[in-house]
């Protein structure tokens, strides 16, 4: 199994983790004027998600990344089931930051963030079944970095309490992450990361890797093949359910159409040389190539994503051509390293 440190911890994990995201089912962020938004990934099987767990356990997947807001607590409470007798063989990462209403299944921000961190830990420890969380993520990614240190030291207060073992913020924003690695026990900063992104993203995201570089910090990434675009599957035609976080998305519109352009370019590149993997295989490579500190976090809904997305780790990285030819695609030619 490909594995890498998680950052200036002792734990080894694997090079990929699963992102549990989607395997929390339906729910609603809700509006301050009282609306309902849905930002889950629609229906999901829940046995079909243990399956699926179990056979990432059984591969060597040890990384697992979930929140208290995905589907209100369900991803959680599902994650303790697929892991109930293998706690100790894994690390266990989930995150905070919201209010979270499991009987209405609605999650809604809040100012009140630092004076509720101990009891959303508990809930938290509560549906996971668990006495420790390995890596506890603050989740509000737009969270003042003025305000941070506030945070910062009352998760190292946890930490002291045998709560959490180590943690990390899920943030695009260098300053605040910056805030966050100078308390001794943040490990790693999880942030949007993609082969698909533009040069003035990509730049943004040097920025984060310089940091977590400079820091020993691992660099956690959501959305690797984003949000399904690089997935392989889409067609300009394809649409989502209404409970579905991507339904009103209309990849019939120039920019979207041009991203899957784009994809299939690179699809076709690798294809062309004879080399099987699939695009989100390339996907996976291309983050991994980018940097040792990387660790992909991929979500799922069912076993054959999981299976394809680990086959990734067979094989190579990428060479310093094909990097050069995938950034000519995307038009960012050169990219800062």
């Amino acid at each position: 199994m490909f594995k890498r440190r998680l950052g200036r911890s002792n734990l080894e994990i694997s090079a990929m983790g699963l992102g549990c995201w989607a395997i929390g089912g339906p729910w609603n962020w809700l509006e301050a004027d009282g609306s309902k938004n849905p930002v889950g990934w629609g229906q999901v099987d829940d046995s079909e998600s243990i399956r699926a767990t179990h056979y990432a356990l059984e591969a060597g997947i040890n990384f697992f990344d979930t929140a208290a807001n995905y589907g209100t607590g369900h991803s959680e409470r599902i994650l303790s089931k697929a892991l109930a007798d293998r706690r100790d063989k894994v690390v266990l990462a989930t995150k905070f930051g919201y209010i979270v209403d499991e009987e209405n299944r609605t999650v809604a921000e809040t100012d009140n963030i630092v004076p509720r961190i101990r009891k959303e830990c508990e809930d938290s420890l509560r549906r996971l079944q668990t006495d420790y969380i390995d890596l506890y993520q603050f989740h509000v990614n737009e969270f003042p970095p003025e305000r941070a240190a506030e945070v910062r030291d009352m998760l190292e207060t946890l930490v002291a309490e045998g709560k959490v073992r180590w943690y990390g913020w899920s943030t695009d924003n260098p300053e605040g992450a910056r805030v966050f690695a100078e308390g001794q026990h943040c490990t790693a900063i999880q942030h949007m990361m993609n082969m698909s992104y533009g040069l003035p993203q990509m730049l943004h995201i040097d920025q984060i890797l310089d940091l977590c570089e400079q820091h020993n910090l691992a660099s956690i990434n959501r959305t690797p093949l984003g949000m399904g675009m690089l997935a392989g599957k889409f067609k300009t035609n394809t649409t989502f359910p209404e409970n579905d976080v991507r339904h009103g998305w209309d990849l019939q519109a120039e920019r979207p159409a041009k991203y899957l352009q784009r994809a299939e370019a690179v699809r076709k590149m690798f294809a062309d040389v004879g080399d099987p993997r699939t695009l989100p295989q390339i996907a996976f490579a291309w983050i991994w190539t980018r940097s040792p500190r990387t660790i992909p976090i991929p979500g799922f809904k069912s076993l054959a994503q999981v299976k394809e997305n680990i086959q990734a780790m067979e094989f190579d990285l990428l060479s310093d051509e094909q990097m050069k030819k995938i950034d000519e695609i995307y038009d960012r030619s050169p990219v800062v390293s």
